[in-house]
């Protein structure tokens, strides 16, 4: 069960994702341990991991302030799923059984649900769930690990293009989860690297 400065740390990490906690804002203890009803020691315990994370950044006698993410860290954060889920989707689709599948397409039939009845804020959620099933199918201990560590990187990257790329990606995720149901490993490599590039390139474009 997660500690109670862990749970902090997801609703201040969700705020910053869904934009509630935007960048440059100042944070204080005492702001967020009224709004979040606890003490400040879990509120400081939270800020130290996500500063970690990257969600705050923290300066001497400054205070804390929720961090931007620049053109450059989303790059090479591109750059770093390119590689890891390629490989993720390579071996998902060498091993996927016909539960895994099932599990998988339950993730594209919700987006496709969402996206229909246009709770876009339901797809951020949704887009992390279809990234981490692949990777539990794939059953790879070190790949699932990288991309948890990076998941809330992501969620933010894609909560800021999720009005403009929520459509095609679900079309993309679909195809990708055809791939593995099909025992494609090379088609849901390839296809895996192009969504990643895509999603790469709308949002360097809409705000590198």
């Amino acid at each position: 069960m997660a500690s109670l400065s862990e749970r902090v740390a997801g609703r201040i990490r969700r705020d910053i994702i869904r934009g509630a906690l935007a960048p440059g804002t100042r944070v204080t203890e005492a702001a967020l341990s009224e709004a979040y009803g606890v003490s400040r020691v879990p509120i400081r315990e939270a800020f130290r991991v996500l500063e970690t994370e990257g969600f705050v950044v923290s300066r001497p006698y400054a205070g804390s302030t929720v961090a931007a993410l620049d053109g450059a860290d989303a790059d090479d954060l591109f750059a770093v799923r390119a590689t890891v889920e390629e490989r993720t989707a390579r071996r998902a689709a060498g091993r996927a059984d016909s539960a895994a599948v099932a599990r998988l397409m339950a993730v594209v039939d919700a987006g496709d649900a969402a996206l229909a009845a246009g709770r876009r804020q339901d797809l951020t959620d949704l887009n992390t769930s279809f990234h981490l099933a692949i990777a539990e199918i794939a059953a790879n201990p070190s790949l699932t690990g990288m991309l948890r560590q990076l998941a809330g990187k992501i969620e933010w990257i894609y909560a800021a293009d999720v009005a403009v790329r929520a459509e095609s990606s679900w079309i993309e995720h679909r195809l990708i989860a055809s791939a593995i149901e099909t025992g494609d490993v090379d088609g849901a490599a390839l296809l895996m690297r192009r969504h990643v590039e895509n999603s790469r390139h709308g949002y360097l474009l809409r705000h590198g």
